[in-house]
């Protein structure tokens, strides 16, 4: 214990010390012995020679080795190129040099773990990415060379066929093209390179807008697209507009594919003084609490059959993420399976 936590100096200091009492001790025991005879200033003096030496020796030889094990250190931790000046004067002998060295080393393994952590997820993440890609493609080419090689085989000339499978090649490869444009859309977001063209408008206006432009397929569904009681008011907010009709869009439309037949979607606003909340809300299927802190990831399907049948390219609600951090602002989620879900953003009011 005598020794832990010492400077260099320190340390140097207390060998000196030691070495000193040990020959004054020695000096006593002779003198005692008669084998002595040294007068008292001159001892003292020695004593004094034996200090200095020591301490001066111990001094240099530690501040040598330590100096050269840290550099050795230094040379393995640092990714970068020591500098050609960094001589054993750059050694700060006063402090705790093991002390920071240690504390240096730590921080170096706690940012090698945290890389390491960081890389396998990317790698995992990658190959999951690659593998529901391969997925989503796989189905509708699929789809597209079936119809294709039918009509080649003959089915171009029957009548009973050939327009019904040509729309249905159509249809797949309209599913290929929103895939390959939501996939370019979220690569823009994840780089950061979407430009936000932030101007002030009326968020109840726009949501008038885009429940027109989904109101026939609500019709479809005999879903009815209404706002909440006591949403009538209209509120101005900052944000890029047409970004947020991409989020309204698909939250509506989220809501009517999955929604309840005959039931309705309702839109609501809530003035949060700094912010406005806006909440899209259905009475359909719902989701498992198990899926909800995953249906913002690429592709992730809560019914993968039902999700395929009913249409979509399984990037709409992580488009609708990454837009809403683009604006610093986040997207939440609450459901009860069977009784419905509510999506929810905030938007800066003026």
């Amino acid at each position: 214990m005598l020794f832990k936590n010492q400077t260099p100096q320190q340390l140097s200091v207390l060998i000196a010390l030691i070495t000193a009492v040990t020959v004054l001790v020695l000096y006593l025991i002779l003198l005692a012995l008669g084998l002595a005879n040294m007068e008292t200033g001159a001892a003292v003096g020695l004593l004094c020679v034996v200090f200095i030496s020591t301490y001066y020796t111990n001094y240099r030889f530690i501040r040598y080795f330590i100096f050269r094990r840290i550099k050795l250190i230094y040379k393995l931790i640092h990714s970068t190129k020591l500098p050609a000046d960094l001589k054993d004067k750059s050694v700060d002998m006063s402090g705790d040099v093991i002390g920071e060295v240690e504390k240096d080393v730590n921080a170096w393994l706690t940012r090698q773990s945290r890389e390491v952590e960081e890389a396998n997820k990317q790698s995992s993440y990658r190959r999951e990415f690659i593998g529901n890609v391969s997925h989503e493609l796989k189905t509708p080419i699929f789809n597209i060379q079936g119809f294709i090689h039918t009509l080649l085989d003959g089915g171009l000339y029957d009548n009973d066929i050939n327009l019904q499978y040509l729309r249905r090649a159509a249809k797949n490869i309209e599913r290929l093209q929103a895939i390959v444009e939501d996939l370019e859309a979220i690569s823009k977001l994840e780089a950061g390179h979407m430009v936000l063209d932030l101007v002030e408008f009326d968020i109840h206006l726009l949501s008038d807008e885009v429940f027109a432009d989904l109101e026939m397929r609500a019709r479809e569904r005999n879903i009815r697209l209404a706002y909440k009681e006591g949403a009538g008011q209209h509120f101005m907010v900052r944000a890029d507009k047409d970004s947020i009709r991409q989020v309204l869009m698909n939250l509506i439309h989220n809501s009517i594919k999955y929604g309840k037949e005959g039931g309705v979607t309702k839109v609501s606003f809530y003035d949060m003084e700094t912010y406005i909340l806006v909440e899209v809300s259905d009475n359909g299927i719902g989701i498992a609490p198990e899926h909800l802190k995953h249906v913002f990831d690429r592709f992730y399907r809560v019914d993968k059959s039902r999700s395929r049948d009913i249409g979509g390219t399984g990037l709409g609600l992580s488009i609708v993420k990454h837009i809403l951090e683009a604006h610093k602002q986040k997207v939440t989620v609450r459901s009860t399976p069977g009784q419905g879900t509510t999506f929810g953003f905030t938007l800066e009011k003026m």
